[in-house]
């Protein structure tokens, strides 16, 4: 009897000094969550607001600024001399597009 007295008060002890431990490092866990919690705040309340809708940027009147737009078409596939001769990448032209000829927007047309 003595043994299993001795052997549970033991056990008891253990489990106790584990339980208190484990509140402990739940305790400081928790406390430090609300401190980081509590920086953020005094951060983001250091911060500069956002700017107003009417302090936003605007457009000139006169358009987008700097803005040039290019038509574009796609460049052919050079035709093989020979059927049977294929065409190497140094023989190809280097960019897949090239200047249009007729530099207009193309636009919707109704009729379409």
């Amino acid at each position: 009897m003595d043994t299993f007295a001795s052997a549970f008060l033991a056990a008891s002890g253990k489990s106790v000094l584990a339980t208190v431990v484990f509140i402990v490092v739940g305790i400081v866990l928790v406390g430090g969550l609300i401190w980081a919690f509590r920086l953020g705040i005094k951060v983001r309340a250091r911060e500069p607001a956002p700017p107003k809708p009417h302090e936003q940027p605007r457009r000139p009147g006169s358009g987008p600024a700097h803005e040039t737009r290019r038509a574009r078409e796609p460049n052919e596939m050079p035709p093989a001399t020979d059927e049977s001769e294929r065409l190497t990448p140094h023989e190809l032209r280097p960019t897949g597009s090239r200047d249009s000829a007729d530099q207009h927007r193309p636009r919707w047309d109704e009729r379409s």
